[in-house]
């Protein structure tokens, strides 16, 4: 298909503009959409004079300066000067003016809103690699930071795309963003030119470039935020690699817009709701792109009315998001199982907003999307929107973005101070890793899924390796978000486990990792995270001794999870073996002898004089704890701690309850139960943790081992009831030891 011919796919525009596969359509012009053939007039008859843009940056400069008023447009004239006179003689396959190429990508970035500083890198990306100009002379024209940019940019264009080369330009590809995500961005709008204008290329070289395109670039865009690049990438990708498929959606596209669009009644619904409620709001209609279509249909099997677009509502403030959410499901319908807000929780690439549907009185579902107009832009634009992460002071959309994603300027650092790529920030291990993780947010100049990739990519010095790892890992285009138990966020790939959690916050530490909690209950490493779960990692002291098993290769998702590995098994091959039968060998069920039995000294001062006083044995009261007592027969009387349930089934009861208080405190016994992880001289260690705090083991028993691990009971003599809470604590540090709790026996109902 001549993607040349194609009409660029607008998001929410016309149907009428859509292509046909493999057929030339009419060009329509639209606004700041570029016109080759007039710039390529344009250029060959020269620039013009110093007090006006010239006329072939004309369309860049309305579009810039729609985004930023004030900027001052004459560094990209000075830029295009540059650009046109030494690409001036240079031609495309397609037998346009070379010049046409940058001037195209830089509107592309204009139109996102890009800052001066990055557009001025777009009109100059290729002048070092294919013209006479050095980098040199970009620096000394225009400044460091545009030939950090354009230096970047041209090393990703040393290498051609070549099957066997892909690797190794992809790795520098990631190292040259690693330190500045603006290089990432002239990129992507590079490859957004050049699929345009593929049909001029033999049909295998189409082929190869769209499969690159969807594997690595469409995935990066995703991750950067910047949608509107993505989506039309998709588009065109989509339509050079699945020509059927592409002209069956675009028929099904067609055909719907033939007639009116269903979705116009439930927007002028939406509208007359807000104005009802004094909410300022702009409604619109956002049809969906080709690739969604094709996604719903797929999915559903067959598209309904309102599955061709979805609303979205543009607000003011973030508070005005839910005022209108509430509105909405106050007044219409709502599909409760369709909300999601990320707006409390921003997705991994900056993006946030209300998501919603709304039950049409057809039997149909509209999907609502609820953001703020930064939101909006951000949403559309992604780090583009942001401006320059670096500039000493302020500019549009640079200082924060809605919701608290700071944009930080790096320390006010210029790039060629800012540290090399093989280290960066956030690439550390131990705790470190999982400040990387919360800089997700905080620094998108830095998105924590890049230092990720960056700190992998450096261990794996083999590019074939490195090539399918990245691939895999990119496949992955959905993220989640777990908490910590502690605090602070890690972001995961869909489908992750609690072990790539567990590298994600410790790095190589988490060798020592002995299991996890999720959301309060304890959990096999293998357990898959869901969006929103709370995470607690159980960690061995001991970490230079601890490793992992060779299991844990089967759930891990992410790259630094399975390299991490795959390193410690490859360093350890004898341990490995004897790593995995640590946890999981059964252990003993000891009993351990009794000590001679020493009188309790511990009193309860009881309200019925010269009653024998006796400390129930199914839940071994000691002090401080709350105390119930029941008279029995024989003029005793047992206490129970409070909440004892065979104690609150005799009160319910209606037995007799005796007054009862602790005295002066003293010896006492206690039974303690302690859950762990099985692993050699688990018991022995226990124990010699209870001798330290010089407390005596009448029993301990240890039930045979499930997946959850083992389950130890101890009846402990205690010198000094004070002494409980530091026992416990004592117990609790015990290397694989993740809980230690009071005995709560299932006593019979009848009797004490």
């Amino acid at each position: 298909m001549s993607a040349e011919a194609m009409n660029p796919v607008t998001p929410g525009g016309p149907p009428e503009t859509l292509p046909a596969a493999g057929a030339a359509q009419p060009r329509k012009r639209a606004r700041h959409r570029i016109d080759l053939r007039r710039l390529g007039r344009a250029a060959l008859l020269g620039h013009a004079g110093r007090d006006r843009a010239p006329d072939a940056i004309a369309h860049v400069v309305d579009a810039h300066r729609a985004h930023h008023p004030d900027a001052d447009v004459d560094t990209l004239r000075r830029a295009y000067v540059l650009a046109e006179s030494s690409h001036r003689g240079q031609t495309r396959k397609s037998g346009e003016p070379y010049i046409t190429h940058p001037l195209a990508v830089t509107l592309i970035l204009a139109e996102l809103g890009a800052e001066t500083t990055t557009l001025t890198a777009a009109l100059l990306h290729d002048t070092v690699e294919d013209t006479d100009v050095t980098l040199d002379q970009v620096r000394a024209e225009f400044g460091s930071e545009v030939g950090y940019l354009v230096d970047g940019v041209t090393k990703l264009e040393k290498v051609d795309y070549g099957a066997a080369a892909e690797p190794e330009t992809f790795r520098k590809m990631l190292l040259a963003t690693g330190n500045d995500v603006r290089v990432m961005s002239i990129k992507l709008a590079d490859r957004l030119h050049n699929v345009r204008t593929l049909g001029v290329m033999r049909r295998e070289k189409q082929v190869r470039i769209a499969k690159v395109t969807r594997d690595v670039l469409i995935p990066l865009a995703e991750r950067l935020g910047v949608q509107t690049l993505k989506t039309e990438l998709e588009d065109r990708v989509f339509a050079i690699l699945h020509p059927e498929e592409y002209e069956e959606t675009r028929r099904l596209i067609v055909d719907h817009f033939a007639s009116p669009d269903p979705l116009a009644a439930v927007a002028e619904r939406v509208r007359e709701v807000l104005r009802e409620a004094n909410l300022s709001a702009d409604v619109q209609l956002r049809p969906r792109h080709f690739v969604s279509v094709h996604r719903v249909h797929r999915k559903r099997g067959r598209l309904g009315d309102t599955d061709f677009g979805r609303l979205l509502v543009l607000v003011g403030e973030t508070a005005d998001c839910y005022a209108v959410l509430g509105e909405l499901h106050t007044c219409l319908t709502p599909v409760v199982a369709e909300f999601k807000d990320f707006i409390a929780v921003p997705k991994f690439n900056l993006y946030q907003s209300l998501h919603t549907a709304l039950a049409t009185p057809e039997g149909g579902i509209a999907e609502v999307l609820i953001r703020t107009r930064q939101m909006h832009r951000v949403a559309e634009a992604g780090v583009v929107a942001l401006g320059n992460p670096y500039a000493a002071g302020g500019e549009p959309g640079r200082e924060r973005t809605e919701g608290g994603a700071a944009s930080r300027a790096n320390g006010g650092r210029r790039p060629q101070d800012r540290p090399g790529p093989a280290l960066p920030d956030g690439a550390a291990v131990g705790a470190e890793a999982g400040d990387a993780a919360d800089a997700e947010r905080a620094d998108p100049t830095r998105p924590g899924w890049l230092s990720r990739l960056l700190q992998w990519q450096s261990a794996v010095p083999d590019s074939e390796l490195f090539w399918s790892v990245l691939r895999e890992d990119l496949a992955h285009n959905r993220e989640i978000t777990v908490f910590r138990q502690g605090g602070g966020a890690l972001g995961l790939p869909a489908g992750a486990s609690c072990v790539d959690a567990a590298y994600a916050q410790y790095g190589e530490d988490a060798h020592a990792c002995m299991g996890a909690v999720v959301n309060g209950r304890l959990a096999p490493l293998s357990t898959v995270l869901e969006d929103g779960d709370t995470v607690q990692l159980l960690m061995g002291q001991d970490v230079a001794g601890g490793g992992p098993s060779p299991d844990w290769l089967d759930h891990v998702r992410t790259p630094a999870a399975g390299l991490a590995i795959r390193r410690w098994l490859t360093a350890h091959p004898a341990n490995a073996p004897a790593e995995d039968a640590r946890r999981g060998e059964p252990l003993p069920r000891p009993t351990l002898p009794a000590p001679a039995a020493r009188p309790l000294a511990a009193s309860v001062m009881v309200d019925q004089p010269g009653a024998t006083v006796r400390l129930a044995g199914c839940c071994t009261p000691v002090p401080p704890d709350a105390v119930m007592a029941f008279a029995v027969r024989g003029n005793a009387v047992t206490v129970h701690r409070a909440e004892c349930p065979r104690a609150v089934r005799m009160a319910a009861a209606g037995r007799r309850t005796v007054g009862a208080d602790w005295g002066d405190t003293g010896d006492c016994r206690v039974t303690l139960r302690a859950a762990s992880f099985g692993r050699p001289h688990l018991l022995a260690d226990l124990t010699e943790a209870i001798a330290g705090e010089g407390v005596a083991v009448i029993s301990a028993t240890v039930e045979p081992p499930s997946e959850h691990g083992v389950r130890h009971t101890y009846t402990l003599h205690l010198p000094d009831a004070t002494r409980l809470p530091g026992l416990m604590r004592a117990m609790r540090d015990v290397p694989g030891v993740y809980d230690v709790s009071r005995a709560r026996s299932a006593a019979p109902t009848s009797g004490v």
